[in-house]
Parts: C-alpha cells; sequence; structure tokens
C-alpha cells in the first residue's frame, strides 16, 4: 500500500509539472505571437499612412501593386516555407529573429489596408477578430474531442484558397472574391482551434524530454501558426466589415 501511494504520488506530482510546464509553454506562444502581431500592426501603419512609402508599393490610385508590390505581397508566403525549411538549422534566437522579420515584413504586405479602409472599421474588424480568435483558441484547448482529423481537410482548403486567389488575381471576379472570404473565414476559424490542441497535444508528447532547445523553437513555431491564423481571419473578415474610404 505504502508503495502504491508512493508511485500515485510520483505520477500526481508528474502530472502537475506537466500541466505547470504546458501553461508556461502556451503563455510563451500567445507572448511571441502578441509581439509579432504589435510588429504587424506598427509597421502596417507606418506604411499605410505615408503616402511616399505606399506609393512605392502601389498605385496610389487604383492601389494596384507595381513590381515591388508583388516581391512583397508573396515574400511573407516564401519567408513561411524558408522558415518551415531552415528551423532544425537555426537557434532558438534565431528562429525568434526570424519570426520578427517575418512579422514585419507582413506589415509591409498588408498595409494598403490603411488606403483602401477606414481606420475605424480596421480597429472594429481587429477588436472582432481578436474576441473569435481568443474564443476559438480557448475551445481547441480545453476541448476534449479530438479534432486532430480536421488537420487534412483545412489544409487542402488553405491551398484551394491560395490557388484561387492567384487565379483571381487575374480574373478580377466580385463572386470568387467574395467565396475565397467566406470560405477564408471557416478555413482559419477551423485552423485556430486545431492549431491550439496541436500545441497542446505536441507539448504532452514531447514533456517527458524536457528538451529546451526543441521548446523554445517549438513556442516560436506555434506562435507562427497561431499568428497566421490570426492575421489571416483578420484580413478575410476585413472584406465583409471592413469600410471603404
Amino acid at each position: 500500500m505504502a508503495e502504491q501511494r508512493t508511485v500515485r504520488a510520483g505520477v500526481g506530482a508528474r502530472a502537475a509539472q506537466i500541466d505547470e510546464g504546458l501553461r508556461a509553454h502556451m503563455n510563451k506562444v500567445y507572448g511571441t505571437m502578441s509581439v509579432g502581431l504589435f510588429l504587424t500592426a506598427a509597421v502596417a501603419w507606418a506604411f499605410g499612412t505615408a503616402e511616399p512609402l505606399q506609393s512605392l508599393l502601389r498605385d496610389p490610385v487604383t492601389l494596384a501593386p507595381n513590381l515591388l508590390g508583388w516581391v512583397v505581397m508573396f515574400l511573407p508566403l516564401v519567408m513561411v516555407f524558408a522558415f518551415g525549411a531552415a528551423i532544425n538549422r537555426l537557434s532558438a534566437a534565431g528562429a525568434q529573429l526570424f519570426f520578427y522579420a517575418f512579422a514585419a515584413v507582413m506589415g509591409v504586405s498588408i498595409s494598403w489596408i490603411f488606403v483602401a479602409f477606414t481606420g475605424f472599421s480596421i480597429a472594429q474588424t481587429f477588436l472582432i477578430t481578436a474576441i473569435a480568435f481568443a474564443g476559438l483558441s480557448l475551445w481547441g484547448y480545453t476541448t476534449k474531442k479530438d479534432i486532430s482529423g480536421w488537420g487534412a481537410f483545412l489544409i487542402m482548403g488553405l491551398i484551394g484558397i491560395i490557388l484561387a486567389s492567384i487565379v483571381n488575381i487575374f480574373l478580377a471576379s466580385p463572386a470568387i472574391h467574395f467565396a475565397i472570404s467566406a470560405i477564408g473565414v471557416l478555413i482559419f476559424a477551423g485552423l485556430t482551434a486545431y492549431d491550439t490542441q496541436r500545441l497542446k497535444n505536441d507539448y504532452i508528447q514531447h514533456a517527458h524530454s524536457m528538451d529546451a532547445e526543441w521548446l523554445a523553437k517549438s513556442a516560436i513555431m506555434g506562435a507562427l501558426n497561431l499568428y497566421l491564423d490570426f492575421v489571416n481571419l483578420f484580413m478575410f473578415l476585413l472584406q465583409f466589415l471592413g469600410n471603404r474610404e
């Protein structure tokens, strides 16, 4: 009996340690993500409200991107793939620096919204996105339902809207644009919950090793995933809620 009590006490202490570590890990994920979002917002505002800077990327009247504008538009996508390929060769500090550089580039890429939409509608949409994101992420963290099966479907949907968005650059179809925006909201709402649960489960599965370097990189990659969910959810909602200038 004494041995059983000792074993139970050890298991309970280990579980408590994992729970404490998980909370610290998720706090770092959300903290890193929040810094990235702040950096993106600051850079987007700086470029979007400065006409000389914005004119380097787009026509000031039509907002059509020039050559540099096209490069900046697709650069975040290239950086995401490069980050995924290089993460194992980067130190935790290097990965964090790369993430912040990516967040700054994303700010330049989406800075045109400050020309196209009113400041009030941008702020309103950001608030709505933050509330929705918090609710979805909390559900993904607390639900007992296994939603890992959503992954393949959501990734297929994401690839589909990326391809459709590229095609619609040339077609400029309002109907396709509306459909992409509606589907995009649903996909990134699902990805927010899915990514949150995956981050939680990944930590629990690897908690026994307590590899500090892995934990640090995992937190940065988790921050990147949730950051992308937030930004894309915001951009798609802005198509519905934003008031044009």
